[in-house]
């Protein structure tokens, strides 16, 4: 058993699991700790946008956990969108937003808060524990929660998300809305991508009642864009269907600029989607107007609808 602790967020990751584990990491260290932070994957272009433009190098890939390693889990309570092994370690400390969907086999420190970003949460730890956050740390933090709320568009962001973004930035001495605007447009550039990578630029996993289903979502300032490869996205998710054994798979490609997403919807729950959004699927498509949230828009009704 090392005395290193892990620090990692979800598979696919996203710019708020890969900069709260960067940020938890941090914070450990500084309180004492040995601590690593790492990815579970490849690192999207926003993220490396913003990893570039505060000049940090993108944390080493993790490709699982052994029995009995100390973990701390971040942007994620769910074991199947975390490394694999996860079952077997010693979670030391778990902090999230999202729904609570796990049971462990030992008592850990919990964190979880209804607000848009993990890295909100993680804000207030260094805070509470009298850490000073740096600009560079204070830049990437800041972009997670752009991320996350979509430059504070999702319905996922809180008052808190906004106030911490803006101490953040003064600190990173950067404008909210042009860094902001510049981080997401930064990570719609879909042009050298293959139909398999971009359905995986950000995909999780869920289960209900014996029901698997993935909901992949990518942003995009050109919805009309993105579906001229219909087809090959259709190609690519009916493999994952059939690899994984999924009974629904839901790609969404949400407009940053008008608040919406036009989704794909493949398997044979699909009319777990035209019930829970009051949509008819032509071609496998719909639009959903005014959805911009997997968390807390997508996933509740997919699973209030789910039988």
């Amino acid at each position: 058993m090392t005395n290193k602790t892990f620090v990692f967020g979800h598979k696919n990751p996203d710019t708020d699991s890969i900069v709260s584990a960067i940020a938890m990491a941090n914070l450990r260290n500084k309180l004492g700790e040995t601590s690593e932070c790492f990815r579970l994957g490849n690192i999207n272009k926003e993220t490396t946008f913003a990893l570039k433009t505060f000049n940090f190098d993108a944390p080493k890939l993790l490709e699982k956990v052994n029995e009995n390693d100390t973990v701390i889990m971040v942007d994620t309570n769910e074991f199947s969108q975390t490394a694999d092994g996860i079952e077997n370690a010693h979670i030391k400390m778990i902090v999230d937003h999202h729904r609570v969907k796990l049971e462990t086999s030992e008592p850990l420190y919990y964190i979880a808060e209804p607000v848009g970003c993990t890295s909100t949460i993680l804000y207030k730890l260094y805070k509470q524990n009298d850490v000073t956050i740096e600009p560079q740390m204070a830049g990437l933090m800041l972009s997670a929660i752009i991320s996350d709320t979509l430059l504070f568009k999702s319905p996922t962001c809180t008052e808190e998300d906004k106030i911490t973004a803006q101490k953040l930035a003064e600190i990173a001495n950067v404008d909210i809305n042009t860094y902001g605007l510049d981080l997401l447009k930064a990570g719609t550039d879909l042009s050298d991508y293959t139909a398999e990578q971009v359905i995986n630029i950000d995909s999780k996993l869920f289960e209900k009642d014996g029901k698997k289903f993935k909901i992949a979502q990518i942003n995009t300032a050109d919805v009309n864009d993105v579906f001229k490869n219909q087809a090959y996205f259709e190609a690519a998710i009916d493999k994952e269907i059939k690899n994984d054994n999924l009974d629904l798979y839901v790609f969404a490609a949400t407009d940053i600029l008008n608040a919406n997403s036009k989704i794909i919807t493949m398997g044979t729950k699909s009319n777990v989607v035209e019930k829970a959004f009051g949509v008819s699927l032509d071609h496998n498509t719909a639009t959903l107007e005014n959805v911009v949230s997997r968390k807390k828009q997508i996933l509740p009704n997919i699973l209030d609808n789910l039988d």
